[in-house]
């Protein structure tokens, strides 16, 4: 059952119109969006690259998932899921984050965008606000095996489709995963995701991995 916020517009006639903003132009407005000052690695704080970003939000937003509805984000660092949902109509967005630093900073984000979000200082396991949609960039699991677990475990218990991005490794099981929680991975995309020499232990200037966004529902 979809929780649209009330006041919020219908979104029948957007799906087949003209979008709320293309995904060029999305694009453009996320590669403002300000990154980590000071990441943790224990969180694995990696900026989502703005042009996955925008084409995350933007299918979500050709799939009737965005415009109009309730849109929560699931470890939202410093905002750019949550922008780009907002940017995209979105009837209402909430960002979830355990750093208040980051939290600061999309507060200062969404400020230069006049973007109504509410970002809220709670840890995931802690987070029960029902949502339309889910979306999340969460721990690849790089420094904490199994990270990803509390993230699709909150997210299939908040809302009935979840765009979520995971190492294209592991998509077998989080299918697998998914399935056993009586959902499934009904479609993906695969990219090239860019992670910067932003820690001590890095060795590389960049480092490129291959991730899948799922749709689960």
């Amino acid at each position: 059952m979809r929780i649209r916020p009330a006041g919020a517009p219908e979104t029948g006639a957007r799906a087949e119109g003209c979008a709320a903003m293309r995904k060029r132009d999305l694009e453009i407005s996320l590669q403002k969006v300000e990154g980590f000052g000071s990441p943790d690695p224990s969180l694995e704080q990696y900026m989502t690259p703005a042009a996955i970003a925008a084409d995350i939000i933007f299918d979500a937003y050709r799939n009737g998932d965005i415009a109009g509805m309730k849109v929560v984000d699931l470890g939202c660092g410093t905002g750019m899921l949550s922008i780009g949902a907002y940017l995209m109509d979105a009837g209402m967005v909430m960002g979830f984050d355990r750093s208040e630093e980051a939290l600061e900073t999309a507060r200062r984000n969404a400020a230069c965008f006049g973007a109504d979000i509410d970002f809220v200082l709670r840890d995931i396991a802690d987070v029960d606000e029902m949502a339309d949609t889910v979306v999340m960039n969460p721990p690849f699991g790089c420094q904490s095996r199994n990270a990803d677990r509390p993230f699709l475990d909150k997210a299939m218990e908040l809302a009935e489709c979840v765009y979520s991005i995971h190492m294209l490794e592991t998509l077998g099981f989080v299918r697998e995963y998914c399935g056993r929680k009586g959902r499934s991975v009904r479609s993906y995309k695969t990219y090239k995701y860019e992670i910067p020499h932003v820690f001590s232990f890095h060795t590389k200037t960049k480092k490129t991995i291959d991730v899948a966004v799922v749709n689960i529902r």
